[in-house]
């Protein structure tokens, strides 16, 4: 088992679960995940380590509510635990010292963006972070990323927050402007977000790195489930990433993978909405 110390809504469906897992917890690197088995009948589901504490022996999580498992495990109170939580997972994020990086998150894409952007920062790099929502209360970790990043601009859809817009509009003016052009991109966020960044670098040469969540059981390789097709080649992001060149992911089949279970998880959602209502 393992403890739920702290679990708070921080955005609209959305949730930081602070978990006490001290292996995990020193052994952790930015850009690994978990993948957290609730209870014993419960679906396995990958999350991306936000933040660690070793001295602590805690691990932070961001749980996007959108499925029947999540919904499950954002309902946990704190005293609760999750029977299983293994990692950590995945291949830690590449850090090298550029120069000017850019940061772009959008939504949830945000929590997963904070733990690079934070390393690159302690790397030595100046860090620009472009974060983005529909409306400002999607909007997340604006005042955790300005500790470290030299600028964090932000964009909304309907313009109740920082400029009316999409997170690509504030890099195409950067990427146009030889004194502010970053020399390299990191961006995580909804699959259509991070393949319009891809395709705004890709003229420039600019490295541009991407972090894939596809569908995903065993976190090994084994099941194939998180396959993508990066320069051609099948990769499995759970061994062989999360994060890829942009510049090389095959977004449509990405696209259209994540829509495999679409069907069941609409059952499995009316499901609990009917145990809800008993």
């Amino acid at each position: 088992m393992f403890p739920i110390l702290d679990n708070q809504q921080i955005a609209p469906n959305l949730h930081r679960i602070r978990v006490l897992a001290p292996r995990i917890a020193r052994r952790r690197q930015p850009g690994q995940f978990v993948i957290v088995h609730a209870d014993e009948n419960a679906e396995r589901i990958p999350l991306t380590i936000a933040d660690a504490d070793s001295r602590s022996g805690t691990i932070t999580l961001f749980v996007q509510a959108v499925g029947y498992s999540t919904r499950k495990i954002v309902a946990l109170p704190a005293g609760a635990g999750f029977r299983d939580v293994a990692g950590p997972l995945g291949n830690p994020t590449h850090i090298a010292k550029w120069g000017q990086v850019a940061c772009v998150g959008g939504g949830v894409g945000t929590a997963v963006l904070y733990p690079l952007a934070k390393a690159l920062a302690e790397a030595g790099n100046r860090v620009l972070a472009i974060i983005g929502g529909r409306a400002a209360a999607f909007v997340i970790l604006a005042d955790d990323l300005r500790r470290f990043c030299e600028e964090v601009l932000i964009t909304t859809e309907d313009g109740s927050l920082g400029r009316r817009g999409f997170v690509t509009d504030p890099l195409r003016e950067r990427l146009v402007n030889p004194r502010l052009q970053p020399q390299a991109v990191f961006a995580v966020g909804p699959v259509p977000m991070m393949r319009a960044v891809a395709e705004l670098t890709r003229p420039w040469g600019i490295e541009t790195i991407v972090s894939l969540n596809p569908i995903m059981i065993d976190g090994t390789g084994m099941c194939g489930g998180c396959r993508v097709m990066v320069g051609g080649k099948m990769r499995f992001a759970c061994v062989d990433g999360p994060e890829f060149d942009g510049h090389q992911v095959d977004f449509a089949l990405l696209a259209d993978r994540l829509t495999t279970y679409r069907n069941e998880e609409c059952r499995m959602l009316q499901q609990l909405e009917e145990e809800g209502s008993s």
